[in-house]
């Protein structure tokens, strides 16, 4: 059990029992359950949320360049500045690192299982990450659930920290409305890769797959997920409360799922393709994707091969 999970069992009423023994029958510190975080500054935010649009436009930059970056903008910033806000916001650099084979020792990572995997149809293979979300005053996380095939989102959560249990609810709410996947992908981070993540996908039977470390483009279908959802929804609004983040972020996912046309499927709807009403194919990088009752489609390479018009 989590230091965090030992605190929340600490009873501060309890007339027998003080404090400080429970705190030492527990193997927790004192000063930690009474430490308050010091809430971020505004200006602080306002470097983050500039982070954020630079992330999403050049994801390879680190520390160093995103702070020469943000230097030439008129940011007063300095690389210990920047690498801090990057732990906060939980993004690093897309680059090849050292060693990635070796995970952290106190988690199991799975290998990646969708590279040259065909992928026709939904619910065949699920996907999760967790992005970091700027409002006018502090920042929430939130985390979606996405079928791959059709691109829909299936269940979503927000949070006001980096915990396992906002990502374990969505898992659960996807699975409970929509039955469940053969696969389930996603990055290598603790949340992920936590026991109580594992255990909801192990014991209904579900292959994991996770990218390799700094490989972004393994889970590319979420990514640009986030990046339609900044630029079209975030971005343009200051939420004041996360009530009104929660009830923007909601309302453009729906109007995603089930009104905007999306181009790699041929201009329909992810919950068309998902529920079956439309059938497409998508060629990309790493999968082929396709109805399965489909006639055979070629790519079009194939097609200028062949003379197909």
């Amino acid at each position: 059990m989590s230091p965090p999970d030992r605190l929340a069992l600490v009873d501060h009423a309890d007339p027998v029992l003080p404090i400080v023994a429970q705190c030492r029958l527990l193997k927790v510190a004192r000063s930690t359950l009474y430490y308050r975080p010091a809430p971020v500054s505004d200006d602080d935010l306002a470097v983050m949320r500039r982070m954020d649009e630079l992330h999403l436009a050049w994801p390879f930059y680190g520390s160093r360049r995103l702070a020469a970056v943000l230097r030439h903008d008129g940011w007063a910033v300095n690389r210990k500045r920047v690498k801090r806000l990057m732990r906060v916001m939980a993004i690093e650099a897309i680059y090849q690192k050292p060693n990635t084979s070796r995970g952290h020792p106190g988690h199991e990572v799975y290998p990646y299982l969708l590279r040259g995997l065909v992928i026709d149809r939904p619910n065949q293979v699920w996907c999760a990450d967790i992005t970091y979300i700027p409002m006018a005053k502090g920042f929430v996380y939130l985390v979606a659930v996405m079928d791959w095939f059709s691109r829909r989102v299936l269940a979503w959560r927000l949070s006001i920290t980096m915990d396992t249990g906002f990502c374990v609810e969505a898992l659960q709410e996807a699975m409970e409305r929509y039955g469940q996947p053969e696969i389930f992908n996603t990055d290598q981070g603790v949340q992920f890769t936590s026991a109580g993540f594992v255990a909801e996908l192990q014991t209904r039977g579900v292959r994991i797959s996770m990218d390799g470390r700094g490989r972004y483009l393994d889970n590319i279908f979420i990514e640009r997920l986030w990046r339609s959802l900044k630029y079209e929804e975030v971005f343009i609004k200051a939420y004041g409360t996360v009530a009104e983040a929660r009830q923007g972020i909601g309302g453009w996912l729906t109007f995603y799922n089930d009104e905007r046309p999306h181009q790699a499927l041929r201009y329909h709807t992810p919950r068309e393709v998902f529920e079956g009403v439309a059938c497409v194919y998508v060629d990309n990088a790493s999968a082929s994707l396709r109805c399965a009752h489909a006639l055979p489609t070629y790519t079009q390479a194939q097609q200028q091969q062949k003379g197909i018009d």
